[in-house]
């Protein structure tokens, strides 16, 4: 196993017996084996997060997969706290070989979404310890949903990560989704998108068109599988202070599709993907109800191509629900995109509480 230390472990062992949350960590260790410690990431921990990760990443799809980058945007998102919303497993000579994290950070607090993965040599126990912790973390969302409420706590995983699989399934999740990259080669120039009568075209301006266009966003995915409307300002604070903060953030490569001064439909991109300098990134693609069936989204999709090929850019990549209720993938098929197995991702979801269901999972 490779060394994924973390720093100033020594001294935070030794300091263990006299800390005032000894008996809540020990409590966690008993699902560990012998001398490992479980608490939460801190920054300085990034480095061994990352080498961890992409050791797991190299041994299933042969690339690394993760940057410091992404993780800093994440763990900026708003109200994402990193002592409340994530855990680290540490090997008794320092080494992190587990990861995981949880996001519930805005009413109505009823689908709360976990993510995580262990070092390849790792083993069940170490997974197994981390989705323990998220059920608790999960449990704190009861008494801030509404009290008739159903809750669920969603837990993603790499198809091909059979540990995950396994470990999800016997803590008593159920598989519901598969979620797929699709991918397009750019062998020669692109078809020239064909827009409907009335619609134009042009690039997202910061601080001119944010609140506009994450209406624009709320609304064309509303009729997505699992979605919960949440407040606007919320919507508005994560795309201004996590998306629009990353470092590739491109304003250029953010298109507006507008029906006079009405915003139609959008694409949203990153210049590349962290495992391939070669392709760019498709991040969001929606069309509004009202501008829906008339070619917006196939000829937004198709300029996204065009404009990535003048980049220099192999291909193109985005990711889509495999049983998307809008029939999302028919249309990506139609653009000339097909999946890549490789990167096809599980979601499961464990009832933590029964009730009305909230969030939306069928449409007319």
């Amino acid at each position: 196993m490779s060394e994924f230390k973390v720093k100033g472990f020594a001294e935070e062992e030794a300091c263990i017996s006299s800390n005032k949350d000894t008996e809540e960590m020990m409590k966690k260790r008993q699902n560990l084996p012998a001398g490992y410690l479980i608490r939460p990431a801190r920054l300085d921990d990034l480095e061994a997060i990352i080498e961890m990760l992409n050791a797991g990443a190299k041994q299933l799809f042969g690339v690394e997969e993760f940057t410091a980058g992404d993780f800093k945007s994440e763990w900026n998102t708003p109200r994402f706290d990193l002592k409340r919303d994530t855990q680290v497993v540490i090997t008794p000579d320092g080494r992190l070989v587990g990861y995981y994290d949880v996001f519930d950070l805005n009413e109505p607090h009823v689908r709360i979404s976990g993510w995580g993965q262990v070092h390849p040599g790792a083993g069940k126990d170490i997974f197994r310890a981390l989705l323990d912790w998220a059920k608790q973390r999960g449990l704190q969302a009861i008494p801030l949903a509404p009290p008739e409420a159903r809750i669920m706590l969603i837990g993603h995983a790499r198809t091909i990560d059979q540990l995950a699989e396994e470990v999800y399934r016997e803590a008593g999740y159920s598989l519901e989704r598969y979620y797929l990259r699709m991918v397009i080669d750019l062998n020669g120039q692109p078809p020239e998108p064909r827009w409907p009568e009335g619609i134009t075209l042009r690039s997202f301006v910061a601080g001119k068109d944010d609140h506009r266009l994450v209406q624009a966003l709320r609304e064309s995915f509303s009729d997505h599988y699992g979605h919960v409307e949440k407040p606007f300002e919320a919507e508005l604070d994560e795309f201004q202070q996590y998306y629009r903060a990353k470092e590739d953030f491109d304003p250029s490569l953010n298109f507006l599709a507008l029906d006079g001064d009405k915003v139609a439909g959008v694409s949203l991109c990153y210049p590349t993907t962290d495992n391939d300098p070669e392709m760019g990134w498709v991040h969001q693609l929606g069309v509004r109800r009202p501008w829906r069936r008339r070619g917006v989204a196939l000829a937004l999709l198709q300029h996204s191509f065009v404009e990535f090929h003048r980049r220099g850019r192999q291909r193109v990549g985005l990711g889509v629900d495999a049983q998307s209720l809008t029939g999302a993938t028919r249309l990506y098929e139609k653009a000339g995109m097909r999946p890549d197995p490789r990167w096809q991702m599980s979601g499961f979801e464990k009832e933590l509480r029964p009730g009305k269901e909230l969030s939306v999972q069928s449409i007319a």
